[in-house]
């Protein structure tokens, strides 16, 4: 199929431009998860997918604005066929159904999802924005999911905002621990647990990735998963 062949492309494109190197403190699974990540440029998602093993993307869906998805045919195309993404309108006023109950209709259909609890692009000094409560919503409507934190290294200066060409530079995705909800954690306490975990992936946390073999590669670590 062509969404297929595109879909290739998209992945084959961003590791070349990028590297997509993906270390994992985790073990890549076909659990039911929420992959979760700082956002900083359009690209974001496109990065996370495309460091997954090729088994795992084709069950993994990204959460995208309809906003800015829905603005032409090509974006249409691109997020429909493509990447078969989950639209949600960020308008509440423009909001048909709950945005919740349409990430469980996902969930429940055998997906996983890709989504930034930000809530918009970080374009500040501060390494993250304060977390929508969105994240804690859908953890307490599906307490099973599992979350991964997933810190983007590098990706704001490959497609810095304004530039129509992105720069080639070698990014990292690294896959966090797992967490999930606790039966008795509220929303503050997981939203803080949450955001604390993918911060402690980058260089402004103490859990900073080094590359270690520890942590490895999954296109080469987990080649069996493909």
């Amino acid at each position: 199929m062509i969404s297929n062949l595109l879909a290739s492309s998209f992945s084959g494109a961003i590791r070349a431009l990028t590297g997509a190197r993906a270390l994992w403190r985790c073990s890549p699974s076909s659990d039911h998860r929420v992959y979760y990540g700082n956002h900083v440029s359009h690209g974001d998602f496109v990065m996370i997918w495309s460091a997954l093993p090729p088994a795992l993307r084709r069950q993994v869906r990204p959460v995208a604005g309809a906003d800015y998805w829905q603005r032409d045919a090509l974006r249409r195309y691109l997020i429909r066929e493509v990447f078969n993404g989950v639209l949600i309108e960020r308008d509440p006023a423009q909001r048909k159904r709950d945005a919740i109950d349409t990430l469980c209709d996902a969930v429940d259909g055998g997906s996983s999802l890709i989504l930034f609890p930000e809530g918009t692009r970080n374009q500040g000094d501060e390494p993250l924005l304060p977390f929508k409560s969105g994240l804690y919503h859908l953890a307490h409507c599906r307490p099973e999911l599992e979350f991964v934190p997933v810190w983007i290294d590098n990706l704001a200066r490959v497609m810095p905002k304004g530039k129509v060409l992105p720069l080639p530079l070698l990014c990292t995705a690294t896959f966090g621990e797992t967490l999930r909800l606790h039966a008795d954690e509220d929303k503050q306490a997981f939203l803080d647990r949450a955001r604390n975990a993918l911060l402690a992936l980058s260089e402004h946390g103490s859990g900073h990735a080094t590359g270690s073999a520890a942590t490895g590669d999954a296109n080469t670590r987990h080649g069996a998963a493909e």
